[in-house]
């Protein structure tokens, strides 16, 4: 394999929203640089990136792969990411590992909030973006439409390099504004020719804001271009290769990948417009800090300096073991090895490292800056770790991965599995950093959350298929809470006599409502030994045990304050198990006689959605009791912000796919709890009853 210095590496990651052609993309560029010998079909399951049996079912992308490939001279490593909604935070932890981006626009259907919200991470990491109108051949396509709403949505000036000759059926290849060559296309194979006169304006025009956006940053370029507004090609891709860097602008060609038209002008455009790792760190340094000081500290992307390398991926392989899909910022990574793993202070032992080309290992001997492979078999390493030069160690810097909006109750198919259910889930959750799992200790159901439905639906296909175990999903309870609203006094007295020693028990206590999350009170006010010092905490633990089972409902109390301030005891029959049991009796009755009612958890959504579906989704929030807190808008879209109780959230991210067109996306976290309406609450107490009675 030929050696590449780091200067002729170009680490990008391909981006989009679903259904835009990435995965077709990056099979046609592997084409074209005789990577491979044929193009696969993803109706078939033939391509290099999809290869899990859930994408080739499914037909799309559900998880990052890696191929590479050679461009005149240069090396691609290509990262492929999913772009459905659910599963978009792969492509967020993918982007972390590169440098730059190859955001990927279908012109027939124009922006989506899966490419603002991509636009948004690499944004977040300093990123380059080329952007690439697929679909140029389609019915719909729009090329200067979709090229405005980049810019109204991004903020930013998009800068055609090419520009469609024809739109839809009549789409028969580019014009390239760097060599103002004509390029039209037969079987994927270009001819080379003079731009129609009929496109000369048109070419000249977008050639115009090109020249001019690279004369802005250089005085020089400036006054040259003023005195004969005109730049040599040397100027012209320099200031190219510069603008984009420094993220002044979006890069943009243009093409159709399912017919191979303007794929090789855009690998052209990825060597000028995506820079390599050394042209990256020159804009944004490779930092990191100091594990012992805590002090930041730099690295060059040479072989010669200490070794930084970052885990952006990991895959739980029932036969290979746990497989470390890695970057390497600096120094270099040598196979039969020891590296540090600064993240968590412990030493592994570097096995054989290999390149990725999708699902093929290709071993290597060792990789140096700015290369991307893998490792089998780390034992202590996960997803945004760090391996490092034990003598001279730093920690990079780990993708900030969104919390997740969804959760479901799972449950074992088959009797006593649920140590294996729980092993499985572990396993999928190095996987998986967007996965959370917990065992609710007040519902006894097993939680798996993530980014939704189907999110959760595909990691139990791959437990089943990875691990044996077969898993069913149920919508979880919800946690209800009750409280009271009104203070008031109550007697627990229990007095038990059945021969030899009693039981006597009494005490008073009176309650108050609390405010809002601030839980349970317990105050002592016995005065004049009424109730003996050693027998108080049996009261409040036989009034703390009553509050967390429940009263009305069986959800447990909250919010209260609770005073014992009388009670009697008897010198022989008195215990702390009469005394819990009677403050028990006196909870019991205080908390019917306090008003009782039932509380629901309210969640914090933020929902980004096109214009044109505002007012669908704002009825739909309404609908859900939701309340709208307020609205901003960004770009082509409306960010609501609204709060919304938890029961009415479960299932949203389809209905809001369904109101918006697959457009919308949300985040939800937990706000605070408000009470249920008397009708519902009404309704949630008979139900939970029956089940009781059900249970009993």
């Amino acid at each position: 394999m030929a050696n590449f210095g780091v200067e002729r590496i170009r680490n990008f990651a391909i981006v989009a929203h679903g259904g835009a052609g990435k995965t077709k993309l990056a099979e046609v560029m592997l084409y074209d640089a005789r990577a491979i010998d044929r193009v696969g079909s993803i109706q078939d399951g033939t391509t290099v990136m999809d290869y899990e049996p859930e994408e080739v079912e499914r037909k799309i992308t559900l998880s990052t792969s890696v191929a590479f490939c050679e461009w005149k001279g240069s090396r691609f490593n290509i990262v492929d990411t999913p772009g459905l909604i659910n599963f978009i935070e792969e492509a967020h932890g993918s982007l972390r590992a590169v440098d730059g981006a190859l955001l990927i626009i279908s012109a027939a259907e124009g922006l989506r909030g899966e490419a603002e919200k991509l636009w948004g991470f690499a944004d977040e990491y300093g990123l380059p973006v080329l952007a690439f109108l697929n679909m140029m051949d389609k019915d719909t396509a729009d090329f200067g439409k979709t090229i405005s709403e980049m810019q109204e949505s991004f903020q930013k000036d998009v800068i055609p390099l090419t520009i469609p000759m024809g739109q839809g059926p009549s789409f028969e290849g580019v014009a390239d504004l760097i060599e103002m060559k004509a390029y039209t296309y037969k079987d994927g194979k270009a001819t080379e020719g003079e731009i129609p006169p009929d496109m000369a304006d048109e070419a000249g025009k977008y050639r115009k804001k090109l020249i001019e956006k690279i004369a802005e940053a250089d005085d020089n370029l400036l006054t040259a271009y003023l005195e004969g507004g005109e730049l040599t090609k040397e100027q012209i891709i320099n200031g190219i290769k510069q603008g984009s860097a420094e993220r002044r602008f979006i890069a943009a060609a243009c093409g159709s990948a399912s017919n191979n038209i303007g794929v090789d002008r855009l690998m052209d455009a990825i060597v000028l417009a995506l820079p390599s790792p050394e042209e990256f760190a020159r804009v944004k340094p490779i930092t990191g800090r100091d594990p012992k000081t805590g002090v930041e500290i730099e690295r060059k992307p040479a072989p010669d300096s200490p070794l930084a390398a970052y885990v952006f991926k990991t895959v739980a392989d029932p036969f290979a073991g746990r497989l470390s899909i890695f970057r390497v910022y600096s120094g270099t990574l040598s196979s039969d090895s020891v590296a540090a793993n600064t993240s968590r202070g412990v030493k592994e032992r570097i096995g054989q490292i290999s390149y990725l080309f999708g699902k093929k290992h290709i071993p290597a001997q060792k990789l140096g800056p700015g290369e991307i492979g893998v490792i089998a078999k780390l034992k202590e390493t996960n997803t945004g770790d760090t391996l490092s030069d034990e003598a001279k160690p730093i920690i990079l810097a780990k993708a900030k991965i969104a919390e997740p909006i969804i959760s479901y109750a799972i449950a074992s198919r088959a009797k006593g599995d649920e140590d294996k259910v729980s092993t499985g889930i572990h396993k999928m959750l190095e996987e998986d950093p967007t996965l959370r799992f917990h065992r609710d200790e007040e519902t006894k159901e097993m939680l798996l959350s993530g980014m939704g439905q189907l999110h959760l639906e595909v990691t139990l296909e791959r437990l089943k298929r990875k691990f044996g175990v077969d898993v069913e999903m149920k919508t979880p309870k919800i946690p209800y809470r009750e409280t009271i609203t009104a203070s008031t006094k109550a007697q627990g007295k229990y007095k038990k006599q059945s021969g030899g020693k009693g039981q006597y028990g009494d005490c008073w206590i009176e309650v108050k409502p609390l405010q809002r999350g601030t839980g349970f009170e317990f105050l002592d006010k016995i005065v004049g030994g009424a109730i003996p010092r050693n027998y108080i905490p049996a009261v409040e633990k036989g009034i703390a045990d009553t509050l967390r089972e429940g009263i009305i409902a069986g959800f447990p109390m909250v919010d209260v304050s609770v005073a014992v301030y009388d009670g009697s005891y008897h010198p022989v029959d008195s215990s702390e198990m009469a005394f819990k049991i009677a403050g028990s009796m006196a909870i019991k009755k205080a908390a019917v006689e306090a008003r009782p009612v039932l509380l629901e958890p309210i969640m914090k959504v933020e929902i980004t959605t096109p214009e044109e579906s505002l007012g669908a989704v704002i009825g739909d929030l309404n609908g859900k009791r939701g309340k709208v807190q307020g609205m901003e808008q960004q770009g082509t879209n409306q960010k609501v912000t609204a709060l919304v109780p938890m029961v009415e959230m479960l299932t949203y991210a389809n209905q809001l796919h369904a109101l918006t067109a697959g457009r919308g996306i949300y985040t939800m976290e937990f706000s605070h709890y408000e009470q249920v309406p008397a009708h519902l609450a009404q309704k949630i107490i008979a139900e939970r009853q029956s089940q009781k009675q059900k249970e009993e």
